[in-house]
């Protein structure tokens, strides 16, 4: 047996190797739910964490293990690899195949897990703004995914919406870009894929009789186009129009992209073409991280970054790092601690916080007034929170709190 690893763990040599996956002990294996996958894969707790096993083969395993390792190292949203395991033999010494091993994202789940009933319009529409925006960031990234599909996505909430991230990069390649049929091949894989499990879920009776499986699939490529349209496109702007530029790139910023520099070039009626390049997306986050050490989706973040600055605007703080530090302290932290233990299972610190802060926008806007934060944690305790079920009990993985 041989381990190629980036994570230096005793506990992995443990593990009963020389039996096939399928047939390894529940003992050694987690409950968590899980898409649809040509593979064997099983789930198991080494420590304080849990992680995925994929039996493939060992050339398959090797390069898929060295593109989610490139993949990290640009912070693309991908699981994270960790191991690959290669010549496994049985007790009788026959060959077994390759196990590539991932972290398990935690409060993620497949799609199909993301509903225990009827899947509705609304969070179809959620599921696909989350996958356009995943393949937009991954073409600009130059990733070309090769089976883009629901079934190899994971998703977590993110304030509301949900935030998409790669699972399985075993037909992916990364080049420095993509040409616009790489692209358009990647998205029509995705629409066929798509369509596919729009069909599985209506023959399951999963997905609501409004919905049309083929509207589906059109619907991500769609709103993958119209994204990567605001994204990439030439605009013609007047000499004097530096606020038409400045409104692109905060339409941008607003899309969770960051803009690192803008080219422009005159043309023969005394204007300008304006092309700004996108480098990441991520803006939110990356803000929000920088200001207070929070690791949050792009939703969250932004919500909690409007939270941040509201309250910076009404403690007259001109300092940006002083208001991020008080708002920590005396706001954020606080509101996290006023859950009881028990209910801390139910959903991470930041989705928490940024759903609170929803409820309160809703609770003034029925009073007519602002109702403060204190009211507005007791209501959500009591009237919202008590009634979600336990996420930690779901995924099978420990919820971090603050200290």
């Amino acid at each position: 047996m041989r381990i190629t690893s980036a994570l230096v763990d005793p506990a992995l040599l443990d593990l009963p190797w020389s039996t096939p996956l399928e047939e390894w002990p529940a003992q050694h294996l987690v409950a968590l739910p899980q898409g649809i996958s040509r593979h064997i894969v099983r789930f198991v707790r080494l420590g304080d964490y849990v992680y995925a096993f994929k039996e493939t083969r060992e050339r398959i395993a090797e390069r898929e293990y060295d593109l989610l390792r490139a993949l990290e190292r640009i912070d693309f949203p991908s699981v994270e690899a960790v191991a690959v395991v290669a010549d496994r033999q049985t007790e009788d010494g026959e060959p077994l195949e390759s196990v590539l091993i991932t972290r398990h994202l935690q409060f993620s789940l497949p799609y199909r897990a993301l509903f225990s009933h009827t899947l509705r319009p609304e969070t179809m529409s959620r599921l696909l703004d989350a996958l356009a925006a995943l393949i937009v960031r991954m073409h600009l990234t130059g990733f070309f995914w090769g089976d883009c599909s629901l079934s190899n996505t994971l998703f977590r909430r993110d304030a509301g919406a949900f935030a998409a991230y790669l699972v399985d990069a075993e037909t992916g390649a990364l080049h420095n870009s993509l040409s616009n049929g790489q692209r358009g091949e990647d998205l029509e894989i995705a629409r066929v894929n798509i369509f596919g499990e729009a069909l599985d879920l209506q023959a399951a009776g999963l997905l609501h009789e409004s919905i049309d499986p083929e509207v589906v699939c059109e619907e991500v490529v769609q709103r993958y186009e119209r994204l990567w349209h605001e994204i990439t496109y030439e605009q013609a702007v007047e000499r004097e129009a530096r606020h038409d530029i400045e409104g692109r790139i905060r339409r941008l910023n607003e899309l969770g992209f960051d803009v690192a520099e803008v080219a422009m070039s005159s043309i023969d009626d005394g204007r300008y073409l304006v092309r700004p390049k996108v480098v990441d997306a991520g803006y939110h986050t990356r803000r929000l991280l920088r200001l207070t050490g929070l690791d949050a989706e792009e939703n969250q973040a932004r919500k909690l970054l409007n939270d941040l600055d509201a309250y910076r605007a009404e403690s007259d703080l001109v300092d940006e790092q002083q208001a991020a530090h008080r708002w920590l302290t005396e706001v954020f932290e606080p509101v996290v601690r006023a859950v009881p233990a028990h209910l801390r299972q139910k959903l991470e610190p930041q989705e928490l916080f940024a759903q609170i802060i929803e409820h309160k926008w809703l609770l003034s806007e029925q009073a007519g007034r602002d109702v403060g934060m204190r009211h507005a944690v007791q209501s959500y305790l009591v009237d919202v929170l008590v009634h979600r079920p336990d996420e930690q009990a779901v995924l099978g993985v420990e919820v971090p709190t603050l200290s």
